[in-house]
């Protein structure tokens, strides 16, 4: 009875003394695994294709107020576009663990469908399957550090070609802007980015937040023989998650005019507001971009008036958008 009692306590004993060193252990690896860095910058090779399937869809409100003028109805407009981008990687130059690389795009089809409120105008017929008859592609650089560089040919596609473009570069370059040490789980950081759309008030830009949150499994899209989109049978990979917040904001300058409506002797005044949220799906094993989704919303209230303050216009815009950016497998299901 009294060896049993022992032997008890021994066993409480050890189990008391190692309990520590095990949660030591698993907190140690667990501490190793947060900080293991990655780099996702985009490895990609030379004649390698990649195809992405990109959704992007806007509302924007415009409401006019004016005293010199007669009362104009609301503006709204609307773009759907959805489009099928095509890469064919001319060439890439080693730069330690990152690249510069070569690469040229094209648009196979674009199907985009734009409502526009205009007093007076009609609405345009829906541009459908649009394709690129002329062979018509745009060719840039990515750089080591993330930048796009030597852009071409970009001017010469439809309007909304281009802001499916902008929109896909915006995500698939996010990874690549990133540390070169590479980065960590539930790592932060910030970035300032510039406005680059057209705006009636100047110094506007983007104050980012990006963290990787975890790891989570992933794999492209495929096509069907159809064209829709459809899940996967592929072995899925480990992707990075990195959530994007990001807020718009002003300079402080006292006049906030650009320099364009400054040459046609206006001037403006008023206030911009937005926000963005982003989730990207990044290949842990490749750094490509599987999916990102962001969803956007924006408001501005500006005044637009001669440099001698008459004839002074209000506008009061309020705007929202939804893009998504698909990785899309090479080989087409035969069935939708």
């Amino acid at each position: 009875m009294i060896r049993t009692r022992n032997l008890a306590r021994r066993a409480k004993y050890c189990v008391s003394f190692y309990a520590p060193i095990v949660l030591l252990v698993v907190s140690v690896v667990a501490a190793k695994d947060r900080s293991a860095r990655v780099n996702l910058f985009p490895r990609l090779q030379g004649g390698q294709t990649l195809a992405y399937q990109i959704s992007y869809h806007s509302d924007k409100h415009i409401k006019t107020e004016s005293r010199v003028t007669a009362a104009v109805p609301d503006d709204s407009v609307r773009i759907d576009v959805d489009a099928l981008l095509r890469l064919e990687v001319l060439s890439v130059q080693a730069q330690g663990d990152r690249a510069i690389i070569h690469v040229r795009a094209r648009f196979e089809v674009l199907n985009s469908d734009s409502h526009f409120k205009v007093p007076n105008i009609e609405p345009p017929a829906a541009q459908l399957q649009r394709e690129d008859p002329d062979g018509k592609s745009i060719a840039f650089t990515i750089l080591p550090d993330g930048r796009l560089d030597q852009v071409s040919g970009l001017d010469a596609f439809f309007p909304e070609q281009q802001q499916a473009w902008q929109e896909w570069a915006s995500r698939f370059l996010l990874g690549a802007g990133f540390r070169a040490s590479g980065v960590h789980i539930s790592q932060k950081w910030n970035s300032e980015e510039a406005e680059k759309s057209p705006s009636p008030l100047a110094g506007l830009r983007w104050m980012r937040e990006s963290t990787y949150v975890r790891d989570e499994p992933c794999r492209a899209v495929q096509l069907t023989v159809q064209g829709s989109i459809a899940q996967s049978d592929a072995q899925p990979e480990t992707c990075a998650v990195i959530l994007t917040t990001a807020a718009l904001k002003q300079n402080s300058d006292k006049n906030p005019t650009p320099e364009d409506f400054k040459l046609h002797e206006l001037r403006t005044v008023g206030t911009a507001h937005g926000t963005n949220r982003m989730i990207t799906y990044i290949s842990v094993r490749t750094g490509l971009v599987i999916r990102a989704t962001e969803e956007a919303t924006q408001q501005m209230n500006v005044t637009v008036a001669k440099a001698d303050g008459s004839n002074r216009v209000r506008y009061d815009v309020n705007a929202k958008s939804h893009s998504e950016v698909l990785l899309v497998s090479e080989t087409p299901l035969n069935n939708p």
